[in-house]
């Protein structure tokens, strides 16, 4: 009886230790976890580690640099969308952050002074960019306003030195008096009464250059037409005579260059004796003109 009482008492023993012990092992993970809390906890005043601020820095060096044009676009989509139509160089040869180098609140200049890529031409050195390029994002649509010569001569150096050089009523007017918009050519008929009814633009600066209108040329197979519009009696008399000079062209005689008159022995070599040609040495004299000739 006693031992079977003995090995009854063991083994209850032995079931109610791990309960014991269990209970334990529970109540010292719950001590460890509030260590663990605590001692994550940051302690007031404390600073970081160097090295931890190494990390942190860097991250915010290297933070911007990683952006791209697509980031920007999330908040300005019009600006993306109209360097794509019309943003010329400032499309193909920048990004965004090549000229938006700084962006509130960390910094306040967010647009950058044209100086900073355009500089060494008399263009550049132009005053308030802005009154003109009103747009960066579309800048060679310009808003031409007030009377403008000298900031236009700056770009168009050979229209300027043509209008110098040759002035006309042209040359007194502003440069967008004729073109209202920057690239626009007008029709001289906006300005001008064509000189014949089948005459368009390309037939008038055929003969007259916009920037040097005075200065008349012409290809040699112009129609004779256009020349009637201002020579009519010429013209009239031509048509009417009976040689071979009414079956010629104005341009044949007159050529390359307006009012240029060719010599008559340039077609007639030698037409009469010395003797006749020292008493009369202009043909005229006894033929009338050309376009009515006599005897």
């Amino acid at each position: 009886m006693g031992v079977r009482k003995g090995r009854k008492m063991t083994m209850f023993s032995m079931r109610l230790t791990p309960m014991k012990l269990t209970g334990g092992f529970l109540a010292g993970l719950a001590v460890l976890a509030l260590a663990f809390i605590f001692a994550c906890q940051p302690t007031a005043g404390v600073k970081p580690s160097p090295a931890k601020s190494a990390t942190a820095e860097s991250a915010q060096t290297e933070g911007p640099a990683t952006l791209s044009n697509k980031h920007c676009s999330f908040c300005h989509p019009q600006q993306p969308e109209t360097i794509e139509a019309e943003g010329g160089l400032h499309k193909t040869a920048v990004g965004c952050m090549d000229c938006h180098m700084e962006h509130p609140p960390q910094g306040t200049d967010a647009i950058p002074p044209c100086s900073m890529c355009h500089s060494g031409s008399p263009h550049y050195e132009l005053e308030d960019c802005s009154g003109c390029h009103v747009n960066a994002h579309a800048p060679l649509n310009l808003k031409l306003t007030g009377s403008l010569t000298k900031p236009c001569l700056t770009c168009h150096q050979a229209q300027g030195t043509e209008l110098e050089k040759h002035p006309s009523m042209h040359a007194e007017l502003p440069c967008n008096e004729c073109h209202l918009n920057h690239r626009e050519i007008p029709s001289c008929m906006d300005c001008h009464v064509k000189h014949s009814p089948e005459m368009d633009y390309q037939a008038c600066v055929t003969c007259h250059p916009a920037h040097m209108p005075t200065v008349v040329t012409y290809p040699q197979d112009i129609p004779s037409s256009y020349c009637a519009a201002c020579h009519g009696e010429a013209m009239e008399l031509l048509t009417a005579s009976p040689t071979k000079h009414s079956e010629l062209s104005c341009a044949y005689c007159h050529k390359d260059e307006h009012m240029a008159i060719a010599p008559c022995s340039e077609c007639h070599p030698q037409a009469h004796p010395e003797a006749i040609l020292n008493k009369f040495p202009t043909c005229g004299h006894c033929h009338g003109t050309a376009h009515d000739l006599k005897g």
